[in-house]
């Protein structure tokens, strides 16, 4: 029998942040990047898993015993948080919930040697659970943002992201998630960068900040999900550059902390935003020929152009 495979873009979240958790209408955006899922049937009753990351290393290794999905070892290797056991558990209890979502789901007593590759650094923050998620479910023929939400949290634009092709603007209200494909091709596009900050990202405290001040915030949402139209629709980048100004405004005034071209990049000629929950993934910066050996002298060397990383 031959490999079953699934894929999953990563994503990115231009505009909406912390408020697409009550309703705001956010414009997200697939990457070239993305993780594939490879499936190979084997007579033993036993799930066999191997992680691998862009480079080809083996992070992470797995076997449990079908069907009861008991984990039998585990390996982990990696200078991030986390241990064998953790990762481990996070991966049963996915497997677990989409088995309760469909019963049929590795209820056998043959088993699969299970493969997943990220074409991106687990680093990035591009997505390393969500495409995961909706490679699962995929391969469970469940819905996948139940499982997302069934396993986890989050508002759920990340597996939005993992199934289209296109630029999108996500909306959930409940658990009724909401996208419209959308055309966000700017004709300034070479002219908008991605860099990434590779500081550890801690977006629980951001969200957990934000939960704090939720009622206050929900006064933005209509403003935030207006400013993501009007940056879709953006034909100039000084238009573009006056909406994610007062975007970042907007999200600094509620969740109290400074804008990251405030904190980290005040000379820069640009601007800068910060992408999701604010912390140390990527930023998108307008700019132009000299953005990339500016952010180079700071001692930022992931840099890609719009180009390079949007589908």
């Amino acid at each position: 029998m031959d490999s079953i495979k699934h894929y999953s873009n990563g994503k990115l979240l231009l505009t909406g942040e912390y408020l697409i958790l009550d309703g705001a209408e956010g414009l997200a955006v697939p990457t070239k990047f993305g993780q594939d899922l490879t499936i190979d049937p084997i007579n033993e009753p036993e799930l066999i898993w191997g992680s691998f990351s862009d480079t080809g290393e083996c992070w992470f290794e797995a076997s449990f015993d079908l069907p009861k999905l008991r984990l039998t070892s585990a390996t982990f290797n990696s200078d991030k948080e986390g241990s064998s056991e953790f990762v481990a558990e996070t991966l049963q209890t996915i497997l677990q919930e989409a088995k309760k979502l469909n019963p049929e789901f590795l209820n056998t007593t043959k088993g699969y040697i299970v493969k997943t590759n990220l074409s991106f650094p687990r680093n990035w923050g591009l997505g390393s659970s969500s495409t995961l998620i909706n490679n699962i479910a995929s391969w469970a023929n469940v819905n996948p943002f139940t499982l997302l939400w069934n396993s986890f949290s989050g508002s759920g634009y990340d597996i939005a992201c993992a199934k289209h092709n296109a630029p999108i603007i996500y909306q959930v209200e409940g658990k009724n998630p909401s996208i419209k494909e959308v055309n966000f091709n700017p004709d300034f596009k070479n002219q908008l960068f991605f860099i990434h900050l590779n500081q550890k990202q801690n977006s629980r405290e951001g969200i957990a900040q934000y939960r704090k001040v939720k009622d206050e915030a929900k006064k933005h949402i209509s403003t935030i999900s207006e400013i993501s139209y009007n940056i879709l629709n953006s034909k100039s980048v000084n238009d573009f550059n006056l909406l994610i100004n007062e975007h970042e405004h907007i999200i600094s005034q509620i969740i109290e902390q400074e804008p990251v071209k405030k904190r980290l990049f005040n000379d820069y000629f640009g601007e800068i935003k910060s992408l999701g929950a604010w912390g140390g993934d990527f930023i998108l910066a307008t700019g132009n020929d000299d953005t990339p050996m500016y952010f180079k002298n700071k001692g930022y060397h992931t840099i890609l152009k719009y180009s390079e990383m949007i589908l």
